[in-house]
């Protein structure tokens, strides 16, 4: 093991902030810790949705590829991204000239867990109840998309990608270049710029009066908010769903209102709010585990992705599954939902925390007897044709 570690992960902001509380943990232990940026699949092709990106990982192959070639020490990621099914990325990763067998990767770390919940993101902080009918929720995710048609079918849902500022400044944009051509034309400054250039209609006056100047009120504005009112408007959204956990790493869970969604409704995605940090060298595995791991977090997230991984869902069907350490037992709860939200198979359990992993295989084996698995293999077919 080399004296500074090379550390991989993905260059958006988010991907960015996780690897530094990776660093900042080893740090403690007088470990040095470079971050290197890898641009993977996910991230080349960032208008496509995540269930049409080639199943499952997307945004960890390339960066799994760099620690088994050697190029690094280990990998951040988003636990959430982390397969739990097999796929062909084995025999590809031999393929690439890896020195490790793929087989020989492990998650040597999992930090203390984030909020795990999911947010609607308002610009003025609705909750889901108060939005109107016909309001356009964004999300990238099956799993929210069949939650909110479940609980408010009245609603649009549309699909966005993005990191989160980007899906935040697509949100924010339409109404505050709105306000802003509203304050253009209170302050005559629009109607003076039409007349100039000579062309087009002319601007009606407004009989709107603002306290502040077009100036004073732009400069009021926060960077994120000024970002959003340059962006080209294409789609507009009335509200998103996002993850609580990622909203605060992002530092932006107070630049936009929000309000809590019903984990009851909105079961989080397998391991939402976790971090993973993957490694082969053996004295690299020791260092993270004894630094990072949190044992709680690795138990809950061992039980969503078990049942996750028995139900055979990946990223392609709307299943949800959160557990939590209460004393001896877990916790958890799973829903598993039709595509369309007009279906579904939910349960609760408490499993034996020494038996937690045998224990969900034997749960989430109950959900597909009870009509979990039909469900699944329904949204597996809606989405091959939709591929």
């Amino acid at each position: 093991m080399t004296e500074t570690l090379i550390l991989a992960t993905r260059g958006s902001d988010l991907a960015l902030r996780q690897a530094e509380i990776v660093r900042d943990a080893l740090a403690t232990r007088q470990r040095e810790v470079d971050i290197r940026r890898v641009e993977t699949r996910g991230d080349q092709i960032p208008d496509e949705l995540i269930h049409r990106l080639g199943r499952t990982g997307a945004f960890v192959r390339a960066l799994d590829e760099e620690v088994l070639a050697g190029d690094a020490d280990l990998a951040v990621h988003s636990m959430k991204d982390v397969p739990t099914e097999s796929s062909d990325d084995s025999e590809a990763l031999h393929a690439s000239g890896s020195r490790a067998s793929p087989d020989d990767l492990v998650v040597a770390g999992v930090p203390e867990r984030g909020a795990s919940g999911d947010l609607l993101v308002h610009p003025e902080g609705k909750p889901l109840a108060d939005l109107q009918s016909g309001a356009v929720v964004g999300t990238g995710s099956l799993r929210r998309t069949a939650q909110i048609k479940a609980v408010r079918p009245d609603l649009v849902v549309e699909p966005i990608r993005g990191n989160v500022d980007t899906r935040i400044e697509k949100l924010l944009a339409p109404g505050l270049q709105a306000e802003h051509e509203r304050r253009l034309t209170a302050s005559g400054e629009a109607r003076a710029a039409t007349a100039a250039e000579g062309e087009g209609d002319v601007v009606a006056e407004s009989d709107e009066t603002f306290e502040r100047s077009v100036e004073e009120w732009f400069d009021s504005l926060s960077d994120l908010e000024r970002s959003a009112m340059e962006r080209r408007v294409e789609d507009e959204y009335d509200a998103l769903v996002l993850a609580e956990a990622g909203l605060r790493r992002s530092k932006l869970f107070h630049e936009v209102g929000t309000t809590r969604l019903a984990r009851e409704e909105f079961v989080p995605a397998a391991g939402q709010g976790a971090i993973a940090v993957t490694a082969v060298d053996d004295e690299v595995v020791e260092a993270v585990r004894s630094a990072v791991d949190h044992p709680r977090t690795r138990v809950a997230t061992t039980v969503e992705r078990t049942v996750l991984a028995e139900l055979n869902g990946g990223c392609i069907a709307p299943i949800g599954v959160s557990a939590l350490v209460q004393g001896e037992h877990v916790h958890v709860r799973a829903r598993v939902l039709s595509t369309d939200g007009t279906d579904e198979v939910s349960g609760t359990r408490d499993l034996p925390i020494r038996s937690h992993a045998t224990t969900a295989a034997s749960f989430a084996a109950d959900l597909a007897d009870r009509g979990a698995a039909e469900l699944i293999a329904d949204a597996r077919e809606e989405v091959d044709a939709d591929v």
